[in-house]
């Protein structure tokens, strides 16, 4: 009866810790949203497990490759700001993620739809944020 007790004790101590970790993760979430999108303190909502980052990316040639691809498009298109040019392309199982700040929503446009054209799944996850001016 003893060791029924330690171990809800302790089930319910690991609970615990992992709630408090989920919120704080929540939490930094919300304290990025304070930050313009081309803001070094949005980094802060990568922190989150659930949000992808470029050390996600996969080593699968043919993501590397999609990778590959779809970068080469956005930095030879010269009408896309510099930000634009600079945004993170994650790909994983073909799976695109695209992330970070960009001029206008004709960029969001623009960098989505060349992803889309190269990636053979056409499965896109636009995260792209447009700077406040």
């Amino acid at each position: 009866m003893k060791h029924t007790y330690l171990a809800v004790a302790l089930m319910l101590s690991v609970f615990i810790s992992q709630s408090h970790a989920t919120n704080e993760a929540a939490k930094k979430v919300d304290e990025a949203t304070q930050y313009n999108a081309n803001n070094s303190g949005k980094n802060i909502r990568d922190r989150n497990p659930n949000q992808l980052t470029a050390q996600d990316q996969s080593n699968r040639e043919s993501d590397v490759n999609i990778t590959r691809a779809i970068r080469q498009s956005i930095v030879e298109d010269k009408d896309l700001s510099v930000n634009a040019q600079n945004v993170k392309i994650i790909v994983t199982k073909s799976t695109v993620t695209l992330k970070g700040p960009v001029a206008s929503a004709q960029e969001v446009t623009s960098i989505e739809a060349k992803a889309r054209h190269i990636s053979p799944k056409k499965n896109i996850i636009n995260q792209l944020e447009v700077i406040k001016q």
